[in-house]
């Protein structure tokens, strides 16, 4: 069945990217309960194990069906392209009660049993007291599974921003999207997201499109959100696969040689732009350490810098990316 987007002119000035740390951990919730995506994800659910397992999930894997409505209340598109997890929580506490339980009503309809269950039935009894409950939860989800590892995953996703924004202003948007998924297709002024199990079509009225990209979401393409929240499409963050690794074991050993090993580790983790405060959490320095490293390599023709949001953003140069590649 299809999923279509149907754009008008001022829907295309209206695009923006954003990241959202309470979609990472809502979809991180759900990787957990499916295995198909787990293959990225071994070295974060062997670290995690014990700490989720103090954590009764039950109610929120409820109203994640495999397949149709996922309730868009407890994970609203982001209210900015840098909006903090306590910024998005203190939204879905304040979600209207009954705006929540036609939501949830919608997905437990989507799972054989949902809505007869005494744990649907009890989320429907009183809305205001589920979203509450679920609020918790998701922030007690934030907690254990993501917070810890925040830095690595928002360096991985502010990254991603960075190379696609390059990449709108370079093609344009019909060609951008073809690049975030095969599964995105463009017709006149409609996008069109194949292989999905639901019918979705909406008129974007105005609204433009929230483009974010998730660490978890892999190797799904996600779209939504209902009225009356902004549409959103979420898809596969780039360079996901080495999300995990740690940045020192992939330097070559002639490099370090060459530059010395802190030196070489730096130019070696900057597989994706990032800024010194990630750098430093990747490979477990000091950020003084690491900046005065960023310097030398700067002035060396193998780094460039960048403001973005918040921090200043490292890259490599072509000169930079062959030493990486040194065998």
């Amino acid at each position: 069945m299809p999923f279509q987007l149907h754009f008008g002119e001022s829907d295309l000035l209206r695009c923006r990217f954003a990241l959202s740390p309470l979609f990472e951990t809502q979809e991180a919730v759900r990787t957990l309960s499916r295995p198909y995506r787990h293959g990225y994800h071994l070295p974060w659910l062997r670290r995690i194990r014990e700490a989720a397992a103090t954590l009764d999930l039950e109610p929120l894997w409820l109203l994640m069906p495999d397949a149709g409505h996922n309730p868009d209340f407890i994970c609203p598109p982001p209210i900015g392209p840098l909006a903090t997890f306590e910024e998005e929580i203190a939204a879905v506490r304040a979600v209207d009660p009954e705006v929540a339980r036609a939501d949830m009503a919608l997905a437990l309809a989507d799972r054989p049993g949902g809505t007869a269950s005494a744990a649907g039935r009890r989320l429907l009894a009183d809305p205001a007291r589920s979203v509450g409950e679920l609020a918790e939860l998701l922030e007690r989800a934030w907690q254990v599974l993501i917070e810890p590892y925040w830095p690595r995953l928002r360096a991985l996703l502010e990254a991603d921003i960075a190379y696609h924004s390059r990449r709108l202003a370079d093609s344009g948007l019909e060609q951008l999207l073809g690049e975030v998924s095969p599964r995105l297709s463009w017709n006149g002024s409609t996008l069109t997201l194949a292989g999905t199990r639901g019918d979705h079509r909406r008129v974007l009225g105005g609204q433009g499109l929230v483009l974010m990209p998730s660490v978890f979401v892999w190797p799904e393409v996600v779209g939504g959100h209902e009225e009356p929240w902004q549409p959103a499409l979420i898809y596969p963050a780039r360079g996901v696969g080495g999300l995990w690794s740690h940045s020192g074991d992939r330097t070559p050993e002639a490099l370090a040689r060459l530059l010395g090993r802190v030196r070489a580790d730096v130019l070696c983790a900057l597989d994706e732009p990032a800024g010194t405060s990630t750098l430093a959490h990747l490979l477990g320095l000091a950020p003084s350490s690491v900046s005065a490293q960023l310097s030398v390599l700067r002035g060396a023709g193998l780094l460039t810098s960048r403001r973005y949001g918040h921090q200043v953003l490292y890259e490599r140069t072509p000169l930079g990316i062959a030493l990486a590649a040194t065998d």
